[in-house]
């Protein structure tokens, strides 16, 4: 998206931005402020509504959070693949040269044996002779074209090869969160929509670790990232035949089950809480005794007229009612 702001403009939201990043606690990352300042600039009036109710419905607002912005409203498409479909039109427009020429020269070629048919002559070896080495030369020039296809095609191959290897690269990048393995919020969206097409049931599972924070400050944030990858790995080991476990927060993981109703919701909101109970971290000088982790859980049933965000959040509310009570989950009420 550009901007065409004067100087002061420009200066004036971007004190702006830097108040709401302060105010949400948010790294200023390029990412961070772009989305910043679209919304400063009520330039995206979908962004801009988003971003204002989530506010008032206390939504947290973080990098996660953010990323999920930009996906949703922002981004059109990667210019990587802008780049690879180019390729690939390339790939194919080289082909279809090759493909016409080819054709040409055996219709050219079906000519030529006619014609060589038509010269032969036994009464006469001299214009026998010619027309057969007429017919030799075009042999050869027809060889060598379908040389030069098969090279086309073994080119076109190995270009495709790289391509799906970049695309696949690519595709990982955009649906898996980098410090946790697990799904980003915008691929957990698309896929419960789609299982909503479907009329299937679907339940949201929502799990707060209450305490990261306290561990990223008492021993350092590299313990702190540890947990959140152990917990995700957990997570991940319990659902990854039966759901889609997506990281939507610093601390907050969500799974999405379909053909699911609340009590199952419960039974594997458990095996996971279990699970991770048992999880044990010893420092490597074992001389450092590293708590609990504490778990907040959230499960909400997904109700008509309702979308992924609207089913996160009850999951997500659910999570926190369920923080405050000191219980180990909470089961959101339909509304």
């Amino acid at each position: 998206m550009m901007f065409h702001d004067s100087m002061a403009i420009a200066q004036e939201k971007m004190t702006k931005v830097c108040q709401f990043l302060e105010q949400n606690h948010l790294p200023p990352t390029p990412l961070n402020y772009h989305i910043g300042y679209v919304y400063i600039s009520q330039t995206n009036r979908d962004l801009t509504e988003r971003l204002d109710r989530d506010i008032r419905n206390r939504v947290p607002i973080d990098s996660i959070y953010v990323e999920q912005l930009y996906y949703e409203y922002l981004q059109k498409e990667h210019q990587t693949e802008a780049n690879l479909i180019q390729q690939v039109g390339g790939m194919i427009d080289q082909l279809n040269d090759s493909a016409q020429q080819s054709q040409q020269s055996l219709i050219g070629f079906a000519k030529q044996i006619s014609h060589c048919i038509h010269n032969l002559d036994e009464h006469n070896v001299v214009k026998t002779r010619a027309a057969l080495k007429d017919f030799g030369g075009h042999t050869e020039q027809l060889l060598k074209q379908h040389q030069q296809f098969k090279n086309a095609l073994r080119r076109a191959r190995e270009i495709h090869e790289k391509q799906q290897q970049q695309l696949l690269k690519l595709r990982k990048q955009r649906i898996l969160d980098p410090q946790t393995g697990l799904y980003k919020r915008h691929y957990l969206g698309h896929k419960t929509q789609l299982w909503l097409t479907q009329d299937k049931s679907i339940c949201a599972i929502s799990i707060l670790i209450e305490n990261l924070d306290a561990f990223s400050q008492d021993f350092g944030d590299l313990v702190g990232e540890t947990v959140l990858q152990r917990v995700a790995k957990r997570i991940q080991k319990y659902v990854l035949q039966s759901g889609l476990p997506g990281r939507t927060g610093k601390q907050e993981f969500t799974i999405v089950l379909a053909d699911c109703e609340a009590d199952t919701a419960v039974v594997v909101a458990e095996k996971i809480r279990r699970g991770v109970t048992r999880l044990k971290f010893v420092s490597a000088k074992g001389d450092v005794s590293f708590p609990d982790i504490d778990l907040a859980i959230g499960i909400a049933q997904h109700q008509p007229d309702h979308d992924f965000n609207t089913l996160a959040q009850r999951a997500a509310f659910a999570a926190k009612k369920a923080q405050s009570l000191g219980q180990h989950y909470y089961i959101s009420a339909p509304n």
